[in-house]
């Protein structure tokens, strides 16, 4: 006789000694429910880690952090080099994760996504992230650095509620100048409200024309209190400002990213008292003395005028004045004579050059010629005749003399006729 094999149980509750499922059944359904969870944040504490070089995979184990009890993890190599430093036997971290059911071995693990430091260590990394993100846009370049008035009309002061620091920026700057005057935006200086509250009041002083420089001030405190002024709306206020800003917050040793983008840090409250204003005894003393200087420098400079007078005063030519005039006349009356003893040489000279020269132009002038006996003969048309050939017999000739001239009338000629 055949036995009839009842069907599967659809549900757990439906499953009986007679009619149960099989492993890979309760396994299926168990990684169904698990891959239906979301994925989650949590707080645990490495206590081994495992990487294996090559391997796209890190595998560790974390526990809770009170509870004895621990699960496997695994991660990707991004996740991993993303976390950086996180990674490490004894680390407290903060994962996204989902969990993860293995059907082979019927095993629970957790798959990260995201990996962080958990704690203050997470908090440093995040400053630092966003400190590197600020630094690489260039908003803490020393370019962008304005110089503190050396007399602002009026300060801005950003400080807590009735703060201890607010009183100590108040009492340095009014013992250094009495007529120091504020303008004081009290807000959160912690906490989830410090941020918006400080980097408001910030904008707020920066649009008042009369506040010339912007003090951002609170007390010191832990890291966690702090963290506000390293927020990113604070340090962009900042940045936008047209007024300069002084950062004083906390001690010297606390360093919130708004010392980084500020044009002047101030290690503390009292310091930003005394740096904002000038110190009027000091200058009072600077000018005292400026004065001092001075009139020692002009009495000086007279007593070396008058030195130098009584020593021009003392030379000869100012004792007889009409002595130097003298001697300069009799140089010029000299000098007047050997003038007109070198004209009247250079003019005879002259006078004998051109009475020879004259003498010279006179014995070989035609006139000079004319006047020994010879004449010039001019036909008519004024052609001088200088060839017998060049008349003949009958024709006119004018013959000029050294006084007057005569005409002639040509009766013969002899071309021939040797010169003699």
């Amino acid at each position: 006789m055949e036995v009839t094999k009842p069907e599967p149980a659809r549900l757990a509750r439906e499953t009986t000694r007679e009619n149960p499922w099989p492993l890979s059944r309760l396994s299926e359904n168990m990684r169904n429910y698990v891959n239906r969870v979301d994925p989650t944040w949590i707080e645990a504490q490495i206590i081994e880690y495992n990487q294996r070089p090559g391997n796209r995979m890190s595998f560790f184990v974390v526990k809770d952090l009170e509870a004895d009890m621990s699960m496997p993890v695994k991660a990707f190599g991004g996740v991993v080099a993303a976390a950086g430093a996180a990674l490490s036997a004894g680390a407290r971290v903060v994962m996204r994760v989902k969990p993860d059911f293995y059907l082979k071995t019927g095993s629970l693990s957790l798959m990260a996504s995201e990996i962080h430091p958990a704690g203050l260590g997470g908090f440093l990394e995040q400053l630092e992230q966003l400190k590197q993100k600020l630094a690489a846009e260039g908003i803490f370049a020393r370019e962008h650095k304005q110089s503190l008035p050396f007399l602002p009309r009026r300060v801005g002061l950003i400080c807590g509620h009735a703060a201890r620091a607010q009183a100590d920026v108040i009492e340095n700057a009014t013992r250094r100048w009495p007529l120091v005057q504020f303008e004081i935006r009290e807000v959160a200086v912690q906490g989830e409200r410090c941020a918006a509250e400080v980097s408001a009041a910030i904008a707020e002083l920066d649009a008042l024309a009369e506040v010339d420089v912007i003090v951002v001030t609170r007390g010191g405190g832990a890291l966690e209190d702090l963290l506000g002024f390293s927020d990113e709306r604070v340090v962009r206020a900042a940045y936008a400002a047209r007024t300069p800003i002084v950062s004083a917050v906390g001690h010297e040793e606390d360093t919130p990213l708004l010392d980084f983008v500020a044009d002047f840090r101030a290690s503390t409250p009292t310091d930003a008292g005394k740096r904002i204003v000038p110190d009027l005894a000091a200058e009072i003393e600077g000018l005292t003395g400026a004065r001092t200087r001075m009139t020692a420098l002009i009495s000086s400079r007279i007593e070396l005028g008058l030195r130098e007078l009584d020593a021009i005063r003392s030379r000869p030519v100012m004792q007889n004045p009409q002595a130097a005039l003298d001697e300069r006349r009799r140089d010029i009356n000299h000098g007047v004579e050997m003038l007109r003893s070198r004209v009247a040489a250079v003019l005879a000279n002259q006078a004998r050059d051109l009475a020879a020269a004259r003498a010279t132009l006179r014995a070989i002038s035609p006139q000079a010629t004319l006047e020994r006996g010879y004449a010039v003969l001019r036909k008519p048309d004024q052609t001088v005749v200088t060839d017998a050939g060049a008349v003949q017999k009958g024709d006119l000739l004018e013959a000029v003399l050294a006084r007057g001239s005569l005409v002639a009338t040509v009766f013969g000629t002899n071309p021939h006729r040797d010169e003699r």
